[in-house]
């Protein structure tokens, strides 16, 4: 790794595993892999959802942006993880540094609160079936939306405020692979107390009671599965909602072991480690978990590739 003259860059040296060259070698070809994927992937939502009408209901409105937000979280640290792993300078601006942190937190939250409305939007279809239409006409739909992302990039804005105030002191070595709030902490120079308080209550609201409401949902979910008689109803029901579980405890389960740990109680190479997980695997994973599960999204596929 080369580090020239510190003191006179204004930017930032993410250490990554620049210790470990073969390590390094290996993550980029797993690293390149996976982004191609998610881009291949969350893009084929997209236009899927964009194009087939079979799929302009509310769950794939709220897929369609899930997508958008694993796009742009995934492409605020991909690249520069790949220029790092790829080349011995592992510099980032200190505008980059920024962006890649608000855009981090922003998408982070807007996709707790996301993954809540598409565990509600589930509950309606199988509790409510009747009154789906009516209780999630488009209009409500685009506000429930609107309102995730407002809400997310306002409280990005105000967590990057608060860590960008705190004096460094010249510190600029940042023994992590992206720019992220617990890092940065970390090179302060005066007590971080209040921030550190502040990002695990932050985390907590923005983790636990969507999780909460997701739970709810999903116990009145299995009380309603339980009194349907029909077999053939009860497997539709458990495979509408399969995906978003399984994209639920992959989100919250990294999620949760990246940002609600103590800092004394982890290493920096688990918390690299779970940062890739979080921002690089998580976000490949996302798309192929909804087509494979999911029968509209693999005939809308089919479709258009010429197959039916």
């Amino acid at each position: 790794m080369v580090i020239p003259n510190i003191s006179s860059f204004g930017g930032f040296f993410l250490l990554g595993f620049s210790k470990q060259p073969l390590l390094e070698a290996a993550l980029f070809v797993i690293v390149v892999v996976f982004y191609l994927l998610t881009l291949l992937g969350n893009i084929a939502i997209i236009v899927l959802a964009r194009l087939d009408p079979r799929l302009h209901t509310p769950m794939y409105l709220f897929l369609t942006h899930l997508s958008l937000m694993d796009l742009c979280y995934t492409t605020s640290t991909a690249p520069q993880l790949l220029a790092h792993l790829y080349g011995p300078e592992k510099k980032i601006t200190y505008g980059g540094c920024v962006v890649q942190l608000y855009v981090a937190l922003a998408m982070g939250s807007t996709e707790c609160l996301l993954l809540a409305v598409m565990a509600v939007d589930r509950y309606v279809a199988v509790c409510r079936p009747l009154h789906y239409t009516v209780l999630l006409g488009p209009r409500t739909c685009r506000n429930l939306v609107a309102t995730t992302w407002l809400i997310g990039l306002a409280s990005s804005l105000v967590q990057t405020v608060l860590t960008t105030q705190v004096p460094l002191c010249g510190r600029n070595v940042i023994d992590h692979v992206f720019c992220e709030v617990p890092v940065l902490l970390q090179l302060a120079c005066v007590d971080t107390t209040f921030n550190r308080m502040e990002l695990l209550l932050v985390s907590m609201l923005f983790l636990l009671v969507p999780l909460a409401l997701i739970l709810s949902s999903y116990g009145c979910i299995a009380q309603a599965v339980q009194k349907t008689r029909s077999v053939q109803g009860r497997q539709k029901a458990l495979s509408t909602c399969s995906s978003h579980l399984a994209v639920v405890f992959l989100f919250y389960g990294t999620a949760a072991a990246s940002y609600l740990q103590p800092s004394s109680a982890t290493s920096q190479d688990r918390d690299k480690v779970m940062a890739l997980l979080y921002g690089i695997v998580t976000p490949t994973l996302n798309p192929f978990i909804y087509t494979l599960r999911n029968k509209d999204m693999k005939g809308a596929l089919r479709k258009m590739m010429g197959k039916q």
